[in-house]
């Protein structure tokens, strides 16, 4: 029997949820808000006026368990990989209407708009077919004020000051508002990416006895720029809306790495240096229509066109005291687009009932091309840098996705204080692979999904949910890629076979709001029973052991998130909010390479984390900070590979921030992250033959530390 004990940290943590929560609700009084009675919580603009929020985002910052909210639901769900136009866990709408681009970042969106445009702000709790999105969690709507002609010009300049002196500049600019029928968002940013990580790598023989050192500096140079606009205009019966975005980004990066080896008679010093040069490049634009007719039913019609590519060569020189000798020349080129077209009709057929039926086509394309050359015998070639060609299975391909979706959703009104929501969706795909592989296959699947919500009380909410989920394959596992993690692995191979991850999923999730506003308690459990995971498979030819991405056959996920955000005016500090969360799970897998019971790659134990804002209208500022806390030790992040096996931790994160504002309404802003200089840590133990032999060959224990960023920005709207 096996005893896991959790971080005496983590525990406390809970301790603190447990106690604050009871210690605000005994607090506070009655509740005799009417919003707060309702379904729907509104926030009016006067609510924020003594906080002087300067955008959307200010604003939500001093809502109870906002930043909460927009981090997800309970679900223990797959990130971001839903597949189509289909609604996620949580769903901002503007006036309403919601964000048509897949790439676009809500968050980012309100960033960009001035607090001095909204109306109100409205948490929907609820589902109704009124709503342009489904969802399992809550639904944002930030309503702008409606006027014959408005305009705000936001700004931002800031700059990001390095741990190893470096200083990067960066800036912003949006321009929204509303002439008329129409309204507008532009916006340009210019964002550092600069970094500077540093690694150390001690490797020890079987006998745990010295065999390397290895010190290695990574210095990346970036700045990502972005460019978006929106615009939507509103006929008599008709909306129509269009977004576009386009990004870049070259970085060039360089490494710099010793090795000494332990093995001989004396320390023997291995100098290197690699060379990478990337491009990065993405676009999207979107629309939809929408009309509505008389007896109050809609058809909506929109669309999705993607396009995102990266590209570069990476190069490795041995550094002697002639000069550098090329090593390794490694060229990757993978893009992505996505082309979607979504029709659907809503109505309600009688008194309490909504439907929406519709139909959805999806094309999804992958082209990828990877070339390696190595300082072998051999006919050099310029393709691969002036090194000899290196032959890579699968190393060219195009993978295409056609899907075709009908859906029907059903909204049930049970009463006043209950809601069932049921989604019915028929999926057909077909994937084709060209290239170095040529494969085309089918798949059907029959994706239902029930939402149940139930107001207890006007404060207490539960919600229940099953669903059928099944995950968007990533194409990039298809063909061979590059393994950026491993320096005896240049290369990972791809494979063909793989098929989508399918689970049922099984959530509860009660809410509670403290009386008068006070805060957030909410709680979560989820269950997954997964079939045709993915994750590492045996490949292996006659003469090479080899493994990739695969389906290894049925899990089972499950686990607990609760939060808690609250106001600490029963403490005396009225514009203070303490936020707090804790997730616990675990997972159930059988390894296909030791045949053992293990966690699903990617899940550890749990996580936590703990928060602090203090708000002081008086003077115009608030400060705060923010620590967040992995949960390792055990078998919490262990991965198990053909030839090795990796188990990785981390320590706690902590920032900090500042902000004033100032000289006719310019905010200054002065932020720290990473001020503990945390670390992330791996020992990967490399097996002389396949992993299931336990012959070990050498024991890496490595760390890697990005440290400490300052961050001033001055913002400033007009």
């Amino acid at each position: 029997m096996v005893t896991r004990q959790y971080n005496g940290p983590i525990t406390r943590l809970g301790a603190l949820l447990l106690a604050i929560g009871l210690c605000s609700t005994s607090a506070a009084q009655t509740d005799t808000s009417s919003a707060l009675e309702s379904t729907t919580i509104t926030y009016p603009a006067a609510y924020f006026a003594e906080f002087a929020p300067v955008s959307v985002n200010d604003m939500l910052n001093v809502i109870p368990g906002m930043n909460m909210m927009m981090g997800g639901g309970p679900g223990g769900g797959g990130g971001n990989d839903r597949r189509g136009l289909g609604a996620g866990e949580n769903e901002i709408l503007i006036n309403g209407q919601r964000m048509t681009g897949k790439n676009t970042s809500a968050r980012d969106q309100l960033s960009r708009i001035s607090a001095s445009q909204v109306d109100y702000i409205e948490i929907i709790r609820g589902s109704s077919e009124a709503l342009d999105v489904r969802n399992s969690g809550q639904t944002l709507n930030i309503v702008l004020l409606d006027s014959l002609s408005r305009r705000s010009i936001n700004t931002e300049v800031n700059m990001d000051y390095i741990h190893d002196g470096t200083v990067g500049p960066g800036a912003k600019f949006s321009v929204s508002g509303q002439t008329g029928a129409l309204n507008y968002l532009f916006s340009a940013d210019a964002e550092p990416r600069y970094s500077n990580e540093t690694r150390r790598e001690v490797s020890y023989l079987p006998d745990y006895s010295l065999k390397d050192v290895t010190y290695e500096e990574d210095i990346r140079d970036e700045t990502e720029a972005d460019f978006s606009g929106a615009l939507s205009y509103q006929f008599d019966k008709d909306l129509v809306q269009f977004n576009a975005l386009y990004g870049f980004s070259k970085p060039p990066s360089e490494t710099y790495r010793e090795i000494t080896n332990y093995t001989g008679s004396a320390p023997v010093l291995f100098r290197e240096r690699e060379a990478r040069d990337f491009e990065r490049y993405n676009w999207e634009t979107s629309g939809d229509w929408d009309h509505t007719f008389d007896n109050g039913s809609k058809y909506r019609l929109l669309f999705v066109v993607n396009d995102r590519q990266g590209e570069g060569a990476r190069e490795r020189f041995s550094i002697t005291d002639s000069g550098d000798n090329k090593s390794l020349y490694l060229y990757n080129l993978g893009r992505d687009r996505e082309r979607i077209l979504r029709s659907s009709y809503t109505l309600s057929p009688v008194s309490g009932h909504g439907l929406e039926v519709g139909m959805e086509r999806a094309q999804t394309l992958r082209n990828s091309q990877l070339r390696l050359g190595l300082a072998i015998p051999g006919i050099a070639s310029n393709t691969v840098g002036g090194l000899v060609p290196v032959s890579v299975d699968n190393s060219t391909s195009e993978v295409e996705e056609i899907r075709y979706e009908a859906f029907a959703m059903h909204n049930w009104q049970i009463n006043d204080r209950m809601s069932l929501e049921s989604t019915l969706l028929l999926e057909s795909s077909e994937i084709t692979q060209s290239g170095d592989v040529n494969k085309s296959r089918d798949f059907d699947f029959l994706r239902p999904k029930v939402d149940y919500r139930f107001d207890i009380t006007g404060s207490l909410q539960l919600r229940l949910g099953v669903e059928k989920d099944v995950s968007q394959l990533s194409f990039s596992d298809f063909s061979a890629s590059v393994d950026y993690s491993d320096l005896d692995k240049e290369t990972e191979a791809g494979n063909p076979e793989i098929v989508q991850e399918q689970a049922w999923v099984y959530s509860v999730n009660m809410e509670y709001r403290l009386p008068n506003d006070n805060g957030v308690i909410n709680t979560g459990i989820f269950y997954r029973d997964i079939a045709d995971v993915i994750d590492r498979i045996d490949i292996s030819t006659a003469t090479r052991l080899l493994s990739a991405r695969g389906n290894i056959g049925t899990a089972k996920r499950y686990g607990i998130n609760t939060s808690l955000s609250t106001r600490l005016g029963y403490m005396g500090l009225p514009n203070a909010m303490l936020t707090a969360s804790l997730s616990l799970g675990d997972s159930e897998v059988t390894d296909p390479f030791l045949g053992i019971e293990r966690r699903m790659r990617n899940n550890g134990r749990g996580y936590s984390n703990l928060g602090f804002r203090h708000d002081l209208p008086q003077m115009d500022a608030n400060y705060g900070f923010n620590v967040g806390m992995p949960m390792n030790g055990g078998s919490g992040r262990r991965f198990i590979d053909i030839d090795d096996i990796e188990v990785e931790s981390s320590e706690p994160q902590m920032s900090l921030f500042a902000e004033k504002k100032a000289f006719g309404g310019t905010t200054f802003r002065l932020e720290a992250r990473n001020i503990l200089d945390s670390q992330w840590c791996r020992e990967r133990t490399r097996f002389n033959g396949a992993t299931v032999n336990g012959i070990i060959e050498e024991i890496e224990d490595s760390c890697n530390s990005s440290g400490l960023q300052l961050a001033l920005k001055v913002r400033k709207t007009f």
